[in-house]
């Protein structure tokens, strides 16, 4: 059954398959002992070889029996501080964050006699999708960006049921923002819980990198943010941000965190040191999101397909599976690793290659890039 299922994949174009990557440095990676420029990582700020991870290994326990220490606590306080908000809870994974987060609140309002729905963006990131389904709660999914549709469903909501909005801030395949402007709008008219997922957006957008939220001035009217260390912060590991109640209640019915082991020590206390780098270190911000208006604009004066955005996430839409793989094997013939993103990640016919740039990457590795795609 397993190898019929393989066999069809890799007749589709979609076979997945690892490959053992060496990190050279910041943008540099080596494979079967050929090195590349890298343009397929999310380590935006290039602080995954600033931090220093030494110390003790895993902390043995899950936090609710011996697993959360002081540095746990002190990173979550720092955490807190620096988002905003009045507390936070450190998870193994961004995608564990989300579930956690899906589930404290299901879990609060079923405990409260209340029944709730799910309002989840048709291109919200996968984790969200599988916490929302596995939930067991109603859900309905509104197209891209379409605040018409939500504002339907929210006006056409049971008097009794709590909406629940579940969004990306920026986009991990489109790199596109949000409607966080139009989204705080409909809070205001028909009230609903806002979960927003900051991972792309922490450590590029706001002062010292705090989000997209945060940069449009609209922090307040979140109600949890998720947060990953594992991107721009260099790290391993995910967050949940929001008020002191919403953290509680995760700690009793967020399945996700209750029953995993607790983050690893050294990286706790890492998480401390990459808030500091990013709120001290303003000019890697700058300088990648620079990048990006650089790369974005050549793009679209060469003809590319690309979506709208100014984010360091830039897919160029192919189209087809296997189209999309020979590029990205062109690419890497010419030493630049891209990496090709077909379905299921993304839908049918909307194959890409997914660039994703760094503050680290040169003008001459930017140059490299671009000349490699116009060959």
């Amino acid at each position: 059954m397993i190898e019929q299922a393989l066999h069809r994949q890799q007749k589709a174009n979609l076979l997945r398959g690892r490959r053992i990557v060496r990190a050279v440095d910041a943008t540099h990676v080596q494979i079967d002992g050929r090195q590349y420029v890298n343009f397929a990582a999310n380590d935006y700020l290039g602080l995954s070889h600033r931090l220093n991870l030494s110390g003790r290994g895993g902390s043995g326990s899950s936090p609710l029996i011996t697993g959360h220490c002081d540095v746990h606590a002190n990173a979550e306080a720092a955490l807190a501080k620096w988002k905003g908000t009045e507390a936070a809870l450190l998870l193994p994974s961004g995608y564990q964050a989300n579930h956690a987060a899906v589930q404290a609140l299901a879990g609060a309002a079923h405990a409260a006699d209340r029944r709730v729905r799910f309002l989840i963006d048709k291109l919200v990131h996968a984790s969200i999708v599988d916490a929302v389904r596995g939930s067991g709660e109603n859900f309905r999914v509104f197209a891209h960006n379409d605040l018409k549709k939500l504002r339907r469903l929210l006006h056409d909501a049971d008097a009794g049921e709590l909406q629940i909005v579940v969004t990306e801030s920026i986009f991990s395949m489109d790199g596109d923002a949000a409607d966080l402007a139009g989204l705080m709008t409909l809070k205001r008219e028909k009230p609903f819980v806002l979960v927003l997922d900051e991972a792309h957006a922490t450590g590029v957008y706001g002062a010292g990198g705090r989000g997209y939220a945060d940069e449009l001035g609209l922090s307040a009217d979140v109600d949890v943010f998720i947060i990953t260390l594992s991107k721009a912060m260099g790290l391993a590991g995910g967050a949940i941000c929001g008020l002191r109640e919403v953290c509680d209640a995760v700690v009793n019915f967020g399945r996700a965190y209750i029953y995993s082991t607790a983050i690893a020590p050294a990286l706790a206390a890492a998480c401390v040191d990459a808030i500091a780098l990013m709120e001290n270190e303003p000019a890697r911000q700058a300088r990648v999101r620079e990048l990006a208006r650089q790369v974005r604009s050549a793009l679209t004066e060469k003809g590319w397909k690309i979506p709208a955005g100014d984010s360091p996430i830039i897919p160029v839409i192919v189209g087809g599976e296997q189209e999309t793989m020979v590029l990205a094997e062109r690419l890497m013939e010419k030493g630049i690793l891209v990496p090709a993103v077909r379905p299921p990640t993304v839908p049918r016919q909307s194959s890409r290659l997914r660039i994703t740039l760094c503050s680290e990457h040169s003008d001459r590795e930017i140059e490299q890039l671009l000349e490699a795609l116009h060959a």
